[in-house]
């Protein structure tokens, strides 16, 4: 059959997943959000807090598994292509997940071996263990962050190829609720671990062997509940409720699309390019505070350190707020593009806020500020991942989708080193801290407007239209590489 042949009669469409199915396919985002508390906040906490290993070396281990994210896009593609275990997505899911698993123990194990190594020299002083230890553990954590990828990827493609247009703001909603509620549950069972240990000792540091058990066991145990939930959320789903099939006109030729194909594809549009730049200035106007947030409560309020962890709190609770309602009530109204047009506006005018709250040394508005800072970043995320599955085709779905998730690891990555280095910078140039602060918050500002910009000029039709050209090309052997 070539393009121009008549259609064959196409057979019904798959059910719709229901409310308590989104939930259950939210089980995997939720395992996600545990599996970040356990790398980012509980690994972390340990090898500077508890084993003196440095803050830029801890740091920069940790963000290589970041640094890995241009391989979102081969292993979308491969989804794409190559089904595997007789699935498109879910065997990605699955295997990417119990790589990431087992990626993290072994990790751990690493962080133990440096601990000890620093402890009997006394320091942290370069030499050829250390070196060794470091590099093995950075090469863990890069695996960690590829068995991330290979995962998480799949996964998005997924919603794409089980939702229709109508219904995909839900779905985003409920999913990405589920990995903030991960989040929390997993910065709570955090807390309470490394407080538990922490009253067990007089000294500030704990003894490498008292830290060693319990932190071993919910590195095994959290894990272990996060494959579970993958295999929950996945169970079924793709078999019944996937659109792929019906949608690809490509599936199981033997000419499917490779990499080097999807790749030509996914520049054949300059949509392409316009919308990856909206999510770099989307990304990194909501992620450049990270840095920020917690020193600008203590250096400009008088805020204690606890106070100040719960900043993030307020924004957490706001950006549940804003997933839910938006996702069900606001983009079914206002549309996809209109409501993350909104949302951006919404979130300068949070940035002034918070700027605001400074100047006039109010505690309640910055926490009132935060609370409805995450309300417009939880609209904004919605209404521009809901727009994100819009701007995919079901032949190279896992390919964009590894695009669009490549556009925003590496702005967060980038947006929470320059919050800081524009802090330094500030601080540097600027009479006092409030005013180095504000530095970032406008810059912040000045970003999600400018990301409006590019917001206006995407145009979905424009896409689909431009990609399906490619596609045919590309099959037929015509687009030269």
């Amino acid at each position: 059959m070539n393009y121009d042949s008549p259609p064959l009669p196409c057979p019904p469409l798959p059910p719709h997943l229901g409310l308590l199915g989104l939930f259950r396919l939210g089980l995997f985002n939720l395992g996600l959000g545990l599996m970040a508390v356990l790398t980012l906040a509980v690994l972390n906490r340990v090898m500077i807090g508890e084993l003196a290993i440095p803050g830029s070396v801890s740091a920069g281990v940790l963000a290589i598994s970041q640094l890995v994210a241009p391989a979102r896009v081969w292993f979308g593609a491969m989804s794409d292509g190559k089904p595997l275990f007789g699935y498109h997505r879910t065997g990605y899911v699955r295997l990417g997940t119990a790589a990431l698993v087992i990626a993290v123990f072994l990790a751990l194990q690493a962080v133990w071996q440096l601990g000890r190594v620093v402890q009997a020299n006394q320091a942290w002083n370069w030499n050829g263990e250390i070196l060794g230890w470091t590099a093995v553990l950075a090469c863990l954590l890069a695996l960690y962050g590829l068995a991330t990828s290979a995962s998480s990827t799949p996964f998005t493609a997924l919603l794409v190829d089980v939702s229709d247009e109508d219904n995909r703001s839900k779905i985003v909603a409920v999913v990405w609720s589920m990995l903030m509620v991960g989040i929390v549950i997993g910065g709570i069972t955090g807390s309470v671990l490394l407080k538990n240990l922490a009253s067990d000792t007089s000294t500030g540091g704990i003894p490498l062997d008292v830290l060693q058990r319990p932190i071993n066991f919910i590195f095994i145990l959290v894990p272990l509940i996060v494959l579970v939930l993958a295999l929950i959320a996945t169970w079924g789903v793709e078999r019944r409720y996937s659109r792929y099939q019906l949608r690809s006109r490509i599936v199981e030729r033997e000419d499917s699309i490779t990499l080097g194909r999807a790749l030509r594809i996914l520049t054949a549009s300059r949509q392409t390019a316009i919308f990856f730049g909206f999510l770099v200035l989307l990304t990194m106007s909501l992620f450049m505070q990270e840095a920020v947030l917690e020193p600008y409560g203590g250096q400009v309020f008088g805020m204690s350190i606890g106070e100040t962890t719960l900043l993030n709190s307020y924004w957490g609770v706001g950006i549940l707020i804003g997933y839910g309602t938006t996702g069900f009530l606001v983009v079914p109204r206002l549309g996809k593009t209109l409501t993350a047009k909104v949302g951006c506006v919404l979130v300068s005018l949070c940035f002034i806020a918070i700027i605001l709250a400074g100047l006039t040394q109010q505690v309640v508005l910055l926490k009132a500020s935060m609370v409805l800072f995450g309300i417009a970043a939880g609209a904004t995320t919605i209404g521009a991942i809901s727009l994100m599955l819009d701007l995919t085709i079901a032949e190279t779905a896992g390919t964009f989708i590894g695009a669009w998730g490549l556009a925003q690891a590496m702005a967060r990555g980038v947006a929470t080193w320059v919050g800081g280095a524009l802090l330094d910078l500030g601080k540097w140039l600027l009479p006092t801290p409030f005013l180095a602060y504000s530095l970032v918050f406008v810059l912040e500002a000045g970003c999600v407007l400018l990301a409006i910009a590019f917001l206006n000029r995407v145009s979905v039709q424009e896409f689909q239209d431009n990609t399906r050209q490619a596609i045919s090309a590309v099959m037929e052997g015509d687009l030269d590489g």
